[in-house]
């Protein structure tokens, strides 16, 4: 992670230049900036998410202040980044807007845009009832920086993750057609979790894979493709610690290793979009109800449906893994995750978004790892009585959100 930092830093910087001071950036003066003369900028991630007492009673306080408030970003110029980058095409899903790109060494990274476009999710009903605005406020629960912090805590918990940064994403030359579509915008810049390169800290690596590409190489060699459950159930209780919902088939890569004849695939956990997703309001907590949408649950001290947390994903992947080692791997993360070191991880974040969510959250990280192993014989249950998933998994399987509205929270 160091290495990864390091890189980008000296990539995006340059000793033959001298840089003026951070440039505030804001819609009104955003075209007539040059970005050349500028090291980083400040900006916001959004401001479309701010709002009255009379919708923050009816569609929740969420994270509108972090979504609001001015962080400090270097700019990213494809031409100088890792000695310069080829786009290779977009990617994303329902929501995000993402351009995969390839360094000179082979090792693709893809820019993930922090702020979400869920117009194409509104339901045809939610048009005609004039409901698109409720539809779109529903990114205010995902936080714009969650995704760091996340990636901060999986490497104390010892988790593959992408290292994502933010980063600022000027309109220049090497963007082309994309100029439009991907310039000016803050991204999260982050290794991509499947191709050639290893760029995982794991040796003998043959390939990252997707899940779907994994279950190919598992059809060709039955008996040598096997998975690490332990580091996949070490991966799933952190998801729990951290209140990332959202974790279906597309949300993970894999770090294939090669021994002899042998593979042994260990999980790599991508996508952090919905870490600490947080609903309040009279809507979302509505939508958010178990018998509207079991899947969606809210980042609180407790975990109160786990029903709905339990993926085809896990009865997949899981469903012969001894209850045993999901709580020796949750008495792992609990002595791990100790209180200091969760507090020492909200560095990664600028200080103001510190002030505004770092004690809320770390509180109820603190809260969920004291209950872990009682969750983790929960989930394992769980998975248990749904039973052997008898077809294999594809895209986005297992997230079947049951009322239109609730699509104002699909993940990509």
């Amino acid at each position: 992670m160091i290495l990864f930092f390091g890189l980008l830093y000296w990539s995006m910087s340059s000793t033959s230049k001298t840089f003026e001071t951070s440039k505030l950036v804001n819609f009104e003066n955003i075209n007539a900036i040059d970005f050349k003369k500028h090291d980083s900028v400040l900006i916001s991630a959004s401001t479309l998410y701010l709002a009255d007492d009379i919708k923050i009673m009816m569609q929740g306080e969420q994270y509108r202040a972090a979504w609001s408030a001015p962080v400090k970003v270097p700019i990213l110029f494809l031409d100088t980044l890792f000695g310069g980058v080829k786009i290779l095409k977009e990617g994303g899903g329902k929501q995000t807007h993402s351009l995969k790109i390839e360094a000179p060494n082979g090792i693709i990274y893809t820019l993930r845009s922090i702020n979400k476009d869920p117009k194409p999710l509104i339901p045809d009903f939610a048009k005609t009832l004039g409901l698109e605005n409720i539809v779109v406020d529903g990114v205010s629960a995902q936080h714009p920086y969650g995704a760091i912090l996340a990636a901060e805590l999986q490497e104390v918990a010892q988790i593959l993750h992408t290292h994502p940064q933010a980063v600022f994403l000027p309109k220049q030359k090497k963007l082309g057609q994309y100029n439009d579509k991907y310039g000016n915008r803050l991204f999260l810049l982050e290794y991509e979790p499947e191709g050639d390169i290893n760029w995982t800290t794991l040796k003998n690596i043959y390939k990252l894979l997707d899940t779907e590409d994994l279950q190919e190489l598992k059809k060709k060699h039955p008996q040598k493709v096997h998975i690490n459950e332990r580091a996949l159930v070490r991966a799933r209780l952190f998801d729990l610690v951290i209140g990332d919902w959202d974790r279906h088939t597309k949300q993970w890569g894999w770090a294939v290793q090669k021994k002899d004849s042998n593979y042994v695939a260990f999980p790599i956990a991508a996508d952090r979009d919905n870490a600490f997703f947080h609903t309040d309001g009279i809507i979302p907590s509505i939508i958010s109800n178990e018998n509207v949408v079991p899947e969606l649950r809210s980042f609180t001290k407790d975990i109160d449906f786990m029903e709905g947390l339990v993926y085809p994903f896990d009865r997949y992947f899981l469903i012969h893994t001894p209850e045993s080692v999901f709580v020796e791997e949750a008495k792992s993360l609990q002595h791990v995750l100790f209180d200091e070191v969760i507090d020492e991880t909200l560095y990664v974040w600028p200080e103001n978004i510190i002030d505004l969510d770092g004690k809320t959250i770390t509180d109820k990280i603190k809260s969920r790892r004291d209950d872990l192993v009682e969750y983790a014989q929960t989930f394992k249950k769980i998975i248990d009585k749904k039973g052997v998933l008898e077809e294999a998994l594809k895209g986005s399987k297992g997230l079947e959100l049951n009322d239109g509205l609730s699509k104002c929270f699909e993940c990509d």
